[in-house]
């Protein structure tokens, strides 16, 4: 198959997403491109079977460059998609504050990529998230508005810096895996 795996990234966190899907689509057998989105004009994603569309998330939704593609894409493309972003919120599985700081400031991603595939008839394979590390302007708006105590802030800004791991890298594999498999 030919994969497309189109992506925004600010500081760095959604490419190395972006580059981890794209090596286990190769290592999968299957032809792959990895590209900023603005590289890519919507029409191009006809020319592929799966199409991975990565972004960063700004206002608990994908960023403008990444929606703007996603947009543009034609009604009944033949093409599947499968979505992923990084964030620096919180993950919504440690518990419930989390859960609810996640909705919060990345909630709207995945509904995104679901309202958009489903108005415009396209398969959608599954999404992806995953922590990254906050540029110094998010580290500050983060702790001025979403995470004010400062226990939980020096615990939560210790972890997020450290993102994208490893294990993210390879969670990043596994869903290129499982959605390449679905396609």
């Amino acid at each position: 198959m030919k994969i497309l795996v189109g992506y925004f990234s600010e500081t760095g966190n959604t490419k190395k997403i972006a580059a981890a899907i794209g090596e286990e689509a190769v290592a999968q057998g299957h032809e792959a491109l990895v590209a900023t989105v603005g590289e890519i004009k919507p029409d191009d994603l006809a020319g592929y079977d799966v199409v991975f569309l990565g972004s960063t998330c700004h206002s608990a939704d994908i960023a403008a460059p990444a929606r703007n593609l996603l947009d543009g894409i034609p009604s009944g493309s033949r093409c599947k998609l499968a979505g992923f972003v990084t964030h620096s919120t919180t993950m919504p599985e440690a518990g419930d504050w989390q859960k609810k700081t996640y909705e919060q400031w990345a909630g709207k991603c995945p509904r995104t990529f679901s309202a958009v595939c489903e108005e415009k008839g396209i398969e959608l394979l599954g999404f992806f998230h995953c922590q990254g590390a906050p540029s110094p302007q998010i580290e500050a708006f983060i702790h001025s508005t979403i995470l004010t105590d400062d226990a939980q802030w020096d615990s939560y800004v210790e972890d997020v810096r450290k993102h994208p791991t490893s294990q993210d890298l390879e969670a990043a594999k596994r869903f290129a895996r499982d959605a390449l498999a679905g396609s």
